[in-house]
């Protein structure tokens, strides 16, 4: 926490993404490709963080998250 109590933002590479979320690269993109039949438009969007480097807050993945489990308490799957 900073000193207006914020915590500090961390951005994840896909490696990261793939180990805190559980689900291969190719599966990723799919849930980010509108063309895709396994496309979430709840998925996080990536952020460019270099000429060709993406990354994503992990908060935003960490929200994600919480949202599927959420729903998968209630009984709703995606």
């Amino acid at each position: 926490m900073d000193a207006k109590g914020h915590a500090p933002m961390r951005v994840l590479r896909l490696r990261q993404v793939q180990e805190r979320i559980g689900l291969s690269r190719s599966t990723i993109y799919d849930r980010m490709n509108v063309d895709s039949p396994r496309y979430d438009s709840t998925f996080p969007k990536p952020m460019k963080i270099g000429c060709s480097a993406v990354g994503w807050l992990e908060e935003s993945v960490n929200d994600w998250i919480r949202s599927k489990m959420d729903g998968a308490c209630r009984g709703k799957t995606e």
